[in-house]
Order: structure tokens, then C-alpha cells, then sequence
């Protein structure tokens, strides 16, 4: 049976398009059950209305803080019997409730523990990448935990910093290997193949 999907973004939900072609081409054994921003004026909001997924906005400038802005989170997302949870640019601090421990994934532009952190998104990576004079970087499939890019990772795949490079061409090189290791992710853990043990994760066997 599909893995069942939550996914919570902020921006303009290239993450959560991919993952729709994913399972449109049907490499990925997933349905999205809903899509939940944290911005109204995220435009992966009309992705998720363009696929036909419920969509809703659960705006972080409405709460005072950090916990009664997850305690509205969470109320949307146990409203849809998911799975998992996948982050798509998911800009807010996330609390784990212990039903989900190991049940919510991100993708960071970076190989963790490098380049990562409180701060530490987007161009501010590629940017720091570069200016540390890095001669690799990549991305990372990590579980989240409380922390910023904190939880065991599932997989993460090295590419090349060219001496020529930008922010923005290493993006390009970055986020074409994030929209190849995600998908695979999800996918093992559909197939109930990522077993933790710590911040260990051992992919197992098919058939295991």
C-alpha cells in the first residue's frame, strides 16, 4: 500500500513537484494526502490545488511562539492519517511528537554535518560552501529531531565544487542531486527498508 504523505513547505514547492513526478512516473510508492504552508503567498500551495491535493495554510506569523504554532501544525496534519511527513523548504522550527519520531524526513542542500544548522538554507549553504574554499558538496537525507539538520541520516551523495562556480550553478548541481535522492528516500521508506538504531540508519535488503 502507498506510504501515506504529509508535506509542509514554505516556498515555491519545486520539492513537492517533484515528488508529485515521482509518483506520476511511478518510481515512487506514495500518495500526498496534503499540503500544508506556512505562508499563504507559498506558491506550493497551487501546485498542491493543481494535483487536485487538499491544501491549507497554517501561517506562522499568527502564533506568538514556537509551540502553539506546532500545536496548530499538528492538529492539521493528524487530521489526515499520514504516514510520513516530508519538509518541501519548510522554513519553521518543527517539534516531534514521539508517535512520529522517525516518521518526518528533509532534505538539506549540503553534506551534513557540514554547511548545516540554524541559518543555514538555501543560498546561505552554497554561499558558505564556496567561501570555505569546500571542494565538495551534495545532499543529505536526514530524519528530524528537535534540532536544526540534527536527525540520523538516510542518505546523502557527494557533487563536485567547481572553481568557476556560483551560488547559483552550484545550486543547480545540488538540487539536481536532492530531487534524485529524495524520491529514493521516501521510497525506502515506503518498502519499510530504513531501520534506526541511534543515529545509525541501516538500509535493509529488499525482502528483509
Amino acid at each position: 500500500m502507498a506510504v501515506r504523505l504529509a508535506v509542509l513547505l514554505s516556498g515555491s514547492g519545486t520539492t513537492l513537484e517533484n515528488i508529485f513526478t515521482h509518483i506520476e512516473q511511478g518510481n515512487l510508492d506514495a500518495t500526498v494526502s496534503c499540503v500544508i504552508a506556512s505562508r499563504s503567498d507559498a506558491y506550493g500551495l497551487e501546485r498542491a490545488r493543481n494535483h487536485g491535493v487538499p491544501e491549507t495554510v497554517v501561517p506562522r506569523k499568527n502564533f506568538a511562539d514556537t509551540e502553539s504554532f506546532n500545536e496548530a501544525l499538528w492538529a492539521e496534519i493528524r487530521k489526515y492519517d499520514v504516514d510520513l511527513v516530508a519538509l518541501a523548504g519548510f522554513m519553521c522550527m518543527l517539534t516531534v511528537p514521539d508517535d512520529f519520531a522517525n516518521r518526518i524526513l528533509n532534505v538539506h542542500p549540503a553534506l551534513i554535518p557540514a554547511f548545516c544548522g540554524h541559518g543555514m538554507y538555501g543560498h546561505h549553504v552554497h554561499e558558505a560552501v564556496l567561501a570555505y574554499g569546500a571542494k565538495v558538496s551534495g545532499a543529505t537525507v536526514h530524519f528530524v529531531d528537535a534540532e536544526y539538520d540534527n536527525g540520523p541520516i538516510v542518505m546523502q551523495e557527494a557533487v563536485p565544487v567547481e572553481e568557476d562556480d556560483t551560488p547559483d550553478t552550484l545550486a543547480e548541481r545540488v538540487q539536481a542531486k536532492e530531487r534524485e535522492l529524495y524520491p529514493r528516500a521516501i521510497q525506502l521508506f515506503a518498502e519499510g527498508r530504513l531501520q534506526v538504531a541511534g543515529r545509525c540508519v541501516r538500509i535493509l535488503p529488499r525482502g528483509a
